[in-house]
């Protein structure tokens, strides 16, 4: 006779069984907030960053990948600066829309390639293979409410602007561009689009992490947070975004106050602190 369906479903090794949908988080912030580098400490912190890429649990995906094909006259405006990378319409959102729609439902996907030098979508694409966290990042990435609604959880880094303006002179000089270029399209562009289109959205975002990887004690809470989702909670989350996406979280992090109580001793034990500049 066959199993009951309540024992059936109970089987880990049951073929039919689906892979469990993955948990998908958002990290938005200002240009060279350190939006990329509090993934990589949260990566690293889960031990994750030295698994082959068809295994890992947690992976990062950038919403830089999803820059639109440029026309020529686009690409000759980028190449002297003159081009609005920080506008919600420089990215191809359909393809961001359908990609994260295709991972959050555990399929393996191709992601572009975009080159910031040459300003072009490579023909290369990057193969992701599903896992069980997601950590998506970019300016924009809670600006559209289809996008937004995805995310299971939403993080803003939240870095002071003249810490973000000397990094990002930094980071274009080393791509070959020159100062004054540089500093024309910050006031001419990435700053007046921050204020207009990538701050609103702060009031989204279910954690506020001000002083981006600086804040070690905000980042070792997500790291549990996450630690406990790989550990089976994943469920219990699962079925709340069944249920009208309500959500448990909505508070940003407080700073070195009363947030340090709540960590228990025996949780940080894994956990390493962090002197990481950037």
């Amino acid at each position: 006779a066959a199993p009951p369906p309540a024992m059936a479903s109970a089987g880990g090794a049951d073929p039919e069984r689906p892979r469990p949908r993955p948990f998908l988080i958002g990290v938005s912030g200002g240009t060279a907030s350190g939006k990329s580098t509090v993934c990589e400490k949260i990566m690293e912190l889960l031990g994750q960053k030295e698994v082959d890429h068809r295994q890992r649990k947690v992976l990062i995906l950038s919403q830089d990948s999803f820059y639109k094909v440029l026309t020529a006259e686009q690409k000759a405006k980028a190449l002297k600066g003159q081009y609005n990378f920080d506008h919600p319409d420089a990215f191809d959102n359909d393809l961001m829309h359908t990609t994260l729609k295709n991972i959050v439902e555990g399929k393996t996907v191709e992601v572009p390639t975009y080159d910031f030098v040459t300003h072009s979508r490579l023909a290369e694409t990057t193969v992701v293979y599903p896992a069980d966290v997601v950590l998506f990042e970019g300016i924009l990435v809670f600006y559209s409410q289809d996008i937004r609604d995805m995310f299971h959880l939403r993080l803003f880094v939240d870095t002071d602007s003249d810490v973000r303006l000397s990094r990002r002179v930094l980071r274009d000089m080393k791509r070959g561009r020159d100062l004054e270029q540089i500093l024309t399209q910050y006031t001419t562009f990435v700053k007046p689009a921050f204020e207009e289109f990538c701050l609103p959205t702060k009031k989204y975002a279910d954690v506020i992490i001000p002083r981006g990887v600086d804040n070690m004690v905000a980042i070792n809470l997500i790291v549990q947070h996450i630690q406990d989702i790989l550990n089976g909670d994943i469920c219990k989350w699962q079925r709340g975004a069944m249920n009208g996406h309500s959500r448990t979280y909505k508070r940003p992090f407080p700073e070195q106050t009363e947030s340090s109580s709540v960590l228990a001793a025996g949780k940080r034990s894994h956990l390493e602190s962090s002197s990481r500049p950037h």
